[in-house]
């Protein structure tokens, strides 16, 4: 047990973790949110019958929510 002020020493030092797996790893789960919110804000235009803008060919071009 450890006493008040004592730090219990890592399992690993920084030299032993793979921080570009541990990064990977992160940005996976990062990209799959940042899909989810994308997907659950588009449905709600969709759904509300607002437009959205998006950038396409170098231009920026208004879509229906038909489109969407």
């Amino acid at each position: 047990m450890l006493r008040n002020g004592e730090r219990s020493a890592p399992s690993k030092t920084d030299a032993e973790v793979d921080f570009d797996a541990l990064l990977a790893e992160e940005d996976g789960e990062v990209d799959r949110a940042m899909r989810r919110a994308v997907q659950k804000a588009l449905a709600r235009h969709k759904a509300l019958g607002e437009s959205i803008v998006v950038w396409r060919d170098g231009k920026v071009v208004e879509l229906s929510p038909d489109e969407i």
